[in-house]
């Protein structure tokens, strides 16, 4: 599902007019005032994880990007429609590129129908991402809200395929009745682990590269998606809901039966890769999300406005795998999300409202990071 937009209305309907800029040729970016500002006046002064940062998409909705094996490329969607699309589509890039309005990376989805969560394979010369193309062509309804609150769309044409770098689809992975997305794989290189219903709830799954051998890793009642493994592949972090009372519980099942959910109030799990010592690893309140490994396979950094009382802002932060040691890591005043370590551990790729001019383009954004 596109992820980023019940966040991003929570931050769309407080902003203002935005500014146009362009990068120059000596690594500064320009507004229409004439001012200047150099990548590393990205940074707030108490973001000290940031050796260096540097922006490297300019307009749009810009989310999950992901690494290649080598760390040579990433792959990311986009809805940026001087692009040339209505709804997200994945678009690939150099790790050292920078791409405006007016330039677009070159697209590797069909470009139709919406896709979501596209993740390098081991080769270096695939992708995988969740599609509802063979459902429509065209873009699907968006639904923000329900009841005034914010939901998610699940949508069931979702499948999973794997595509070459100039976007020929070469096989489908999944075609069970329903929503099968949220793809990612092991650093490992042997299996894949997605979010399907298959079996009446969102629940997490791990399949092998051919889509063969397809396990049910968690069985309880609520939201499990936006899984990731660990460096050595043996855990798995996810995003949860766990509708605990009676009310709770027949919201979550009437949504669910609309192909919703309500994505306010998430904590984190950790388990191993077969799904075995499951445990809850964040208690925090509202939305926490979009969690990955560090680096050290010891501490997780995720997305959270757990600490803000109008449901926004959100801010990266770590902790501990045992769930201690939460610290706070940028310190943006609107979104920080999807953040996702480089192979290598030496960069960070994640997305950000942060110079936008006070507008509405989410962009991509990667640290040079240091411990």
């Amino acid at each position: 599902m596109n992820r980023i937009i019940a966040v991003l209305i929570l931050l769309v309907t407080f902003s203002s007019c935005k500014n146009d800029r362009s990068k120059t040729s000596d690594g500064t970016v320009e507004t229409t005032s004439g001012a200047t500002k150099k990548y590393d006046s990205l940074i707030y002064p108490e973001e000290v994880h940031f050796k260096s940062l540097r922006q490297v998409t300019y307009g749009g909705d810009n989310a999950e990007a992901y690494w290649s094996f080598d760390d040579k490329q990433l792959v990311f969607q986009s809805n940026n429609v001087k692009w040339d699309v209505e709804c997200d589509q994945m678009f690939l890039m150099d790790a050292n590129q920078t791409f405006t309005d007016s330039i677009a990376p070159p697209m590797v989805s069909t470009g139709k129908g919406r896709t979501t969560c596209s993740y390098f394979m081991p080769d270096n010369k695939h992708i995988i991402y969740a599609s509802t193309h063979l459902g429509d062509e065209a873009c699907p309804d968006t639904p923000l809200k329900k009841n005034g609150k914010y939901i998610w769309p699940i949508y069931d044409s979702y499948d999973i395929f794997v595509a070459d770098l100039e976007g020929n689809i070469v096989s489908q992975l999944t075609n069970e009745v329903g929503y099968d997305a949220e793809p990612t794989v092991s650093p490992k290189g042997d299996k894949i682990v997605f979010t399907s219903t298959r079996s009446g709830d969102l629940e997490l799954y791990t399949m092998n590269l051919d889509g063969s051998d397809v396990k049910q890793i968690t069985h309880e009642l609520g939201y499990d998606g936006g899984a990731f493994f660990s460096p050595d592949g043996t855990k798995l972090i996810f995003r949860s809901s766990r509708p605990k009372t009676e009310e709770e519980i027949k919201e979550y099942k009437d949504l669910l039966a609309e192909g919703l959910v309500q994505p306010t109030q998430m904590e984190l799990y950790i388990c191993n890769a077969d799904g075995s010592d499951l445990r809850q690893l964040t208690d925090l309140g509202n939305a926490n999300w979009s969690p990955f490994f560090h680096p050290s396979g010891e501490k997780i950094l995720f997305s959270s406005n757990f600490e803000s009382e109008r449901g926004f802002p959100f801010n990266l932060y770590l902790i501990d795998i045992d769930g201690k040691n939460l610290k706070r890591v940028t310190h943006s005043t609107t979104f920080d999300a999807f953040p996702v370590f480089s192979n290598d551990g030496k960069y960070l790729a994640f997305s950000s409202n942060r110079n936008n001019g006070g507008g509405r383009d989410t962009n991509l954004f990667i640290a040079e990071w240091q411990d």
